[in-house]
């Protein structure tokens, strides 16, 4: 009855869609797709309560999650929160502003208890998180009925929806265990499919026919190679969702749908994610005061590469961020200001760290003016005082010029000098790279450096931490929250390194032993690894993955955010791995 039901609602919708706003037509889509996936839901359910096998369950779990995609598009973009709960990572979160820590829920915290096998004896669990699942749900349809979208806006999720199949789709990000990320793929881009139809229905143009010509050619690509470790995700995305993305920005434009206005990580207007300059690095200090300008990145150059802000005018910036290894300095830990014991941590890379939400290891500060702060005033570091500074430098004609170009409206202040200095690692993020320039399609990869990208992006799950096309853990689309993990670094004992990372700052269990998941574009020249330094060898680090991270080890870290399954890496497909990391690194960097 239910089916029947749903059926007539989609007839009368699509026999509407000629006669009311296009928006509106794909909303009234969309709220009759939420019904879809509250049925397969409780389809799902009722087999539970049957006690059926396995294989049944599995079965209906798929189509039910399968059936998600179909709204996920508009309501990610619309509703993150609730999507979040529906089908967000299978992973506590802590919430900072009340000091609680909330356990997951949602589909993929359901695909653990059903794959690879199910076990009767959780029964009772499973139904728990079912009912959750059905309210998060139900939940979805309510605040959907008083929603409105309009034509820029769903334009600006369809875009982001190609994005999200590229970065979180494809990878395996939300179906883990299950591996069924390709035919789920598949689904997501007929609802694009579906809703573009809306408003290209019946048009000659020709980035309209372009668009669907694009979108058939990607489906049949998913629908013949439907197989997780083999499929190639280079091709896929440089031939069909890079012009798809491209089809869609045209789209819009023929139509004369207006881009949103809105400042945002990924700017609104991007075409892929490749583009050259299409992360807004304003977006990321987010303050109007911040802004970066040419004077205040060269004031900042002058002020990284000075001692005079270190206390005793000994040390600069530079003195642990040296430009020709990516601004790192090759060793485990510097040495401290005292010329005899050793920082805390490695010295992490200032490329490309711009697109970021959080900085240092342990995720203390949230803005680069800040990190910059913390490191002058650090006493085993440089042990200054923007106090001082400022005294010391009204003192230098020199630098009297040049902090009035960069800050006009005010005299030497604190800001000043944490904002110029920020400014300038700020620019040190290019992107630029062999892996942009064949994204792009500029350049062309090998044999091994395309399966390196796809053993990245697949096989091997580095796509879903470090994220793509940035490589760090800033969360793709809106790239709004950067994220930390627990992988169980050894120390060079071969134990657990004793540093707490970001347990430190927020005292909850799940962050014991967490870090920040860094950037790895330059890897080949940041050696050696990890927040220790205690990998020498990109090999090393491979292995240490390989092998299933600290549980792999025998750390039995109930924490652990990797998972802890070997990969199974053959000797082959990890220089594979490497011959793709390689092409991360800046031309920039082609001089040293």
């Amino acid at each position: 009855m239910k089916n029947s039901c749903i059926l007539l609602i989609l007839i009368l919708l699509v026999s509407c869609q000629n006669t009311i706003p296009k928006h509106e037509a794909v909303n009234n889509l969309f709220k009759s797709d939420i019904l879809k996936v509250i049925d397969e839901v409780s389809k799902l359910e009722h087999l539970i309560e049957l006690n059926s096998s396995t294989s049944q369950l599995q079965k209906q779990f798929l189509k039910a999650h399968t059936s998600y995609k179909q709204v996920e598009m508009i309501s990610e973009y619309y509703f993150p929160v609730v999507s979040k709960a529906i089908n967000g990572p299978a992973l506590a979160e802590f919430e900072e502003n009340d000091g609680k820590t909330l356990p997951p829920e949602g589909f993929q915290v359901i695909e653990e208890f059903i794959f690879p096998t199910y076990n009767s004896q959780t029964k009772a669990e499973l139904l728990k998180e079912m009912g959750i699942l059905s309210a998060n749900l139900k939940r979805l349809d309510k605040v959907s009925q008083t929603n409105e979208l309009t034509d820029s806006h769903v334009f600006d999720a369809m875009r982001l929806e190609v994005f999200r199949i590229i970065t979180l789709g494809i990878t395996g990000f939300d179906s883990p265990i299950a591996q069924n990320s390709i035919p789920e793929a598949l689904s997501a881009l007929e609802n694009i499919e579906k809703y573009n139809q809306i408003y290209t229905e019946n048009s000659e143009d020709v980035s309209f026919q372009g668009v669907l010509k694009t979108i058939e050619q990607a489906k049949e690509y998913l629908k013949k190679n439907t197989k997780f470790n083999e499929f190639d995700r280079a091709v896929f995305i440089r031939e069909m969702a890079n012009p798809l993305g491209k089809g869609l920005y045209k789209s819009q434009v023929s139509l004369k749908i207006p881009f949103i206005k809105e400042t945002r990580g990924l700017k609104t207007t991007a075409q892929t994610l490749f583009d050259k300059n299409v992360f807004d690095v304003e977006a990321f200090s987010a303050f109007p005061d911040y802004e970066t300008t040419p004077e205040k990145i060269e004031l900042g150059k002058l002020l990284f590469n000075d001692p005079i802000l270190s206390g005793n005018n000994s040390r600069s910036c530079a003195f642990c961020h040296h430009a020709d290894k990516a601004f790192t300095d090759g060793l485990e830990k510097a040495v401290s200001l005292d010329g005899q014991s050793l920082v805390k941590r490695n010295t992490p890379t200032l490329s490309n760290i711009a697109f970021q939400r959080v900085f240092f290891s342990d995720s203390r500060v949230n803005y680069l003016e800040d990190q910059a702060v913390a490191v002058i005033t650090n006493e085993n570091e440089m042990h200054g005082s923007l106090k001082k500074s400022v005294l010391a430098l009204k003192k230098n004609a020199n630098y009297c010029i040049k902090f009035k170009k960069a800050f006009p409206k005010t005299a030497i202040d604190e800001f000043a000098i944490k904002n110029a200095l920020a400014s300038y690692i700020r620019s040190l993020s290019d992107y630029d790279s062999k892996f942009d320039e064949y994204m792009r399609g500029d350049k062309t990869f090998n044999l091994d450096e395309i399966a390196g990208f796809n053993l990245f992006a697949g096989k091997a799950k580095c796509a879903t931490c470090h994220f793509i096309p940035l490589t760090n853990g800033t969360v793709p689309p809106s790239f709004m929250k950067s994220e930390s993990e627990v992988l169980g670094v050894p120390d060079k004992h071969k134990k657990l390194d004793p540093d707490l990372g970001k347990f430190e700052l927020t005292k909850a269990e799940i962050h014991r032993n967490s870090f920040k998941t860094p950037t790895i574009r330059n890897i080949e020249l940041t050696a050696p690894y990890m927040h220790n330094g205690v990998f020498k060898t990109l090999e090393e680090v491979i292995d240490f993955y390989n092998d299933g991270g600290g549980n792999g080890l025998g750390f039995k870290l109930e924490n652990q955010t990797l998972p802890e399954d070997k990969l199974n890496l053959t000797v082959l497909e990890k220089k594979q791995l490497i011959a793709f990391m390689k092409t991360l690194a800046d031309t920039k960097y082609s001089q040293y």
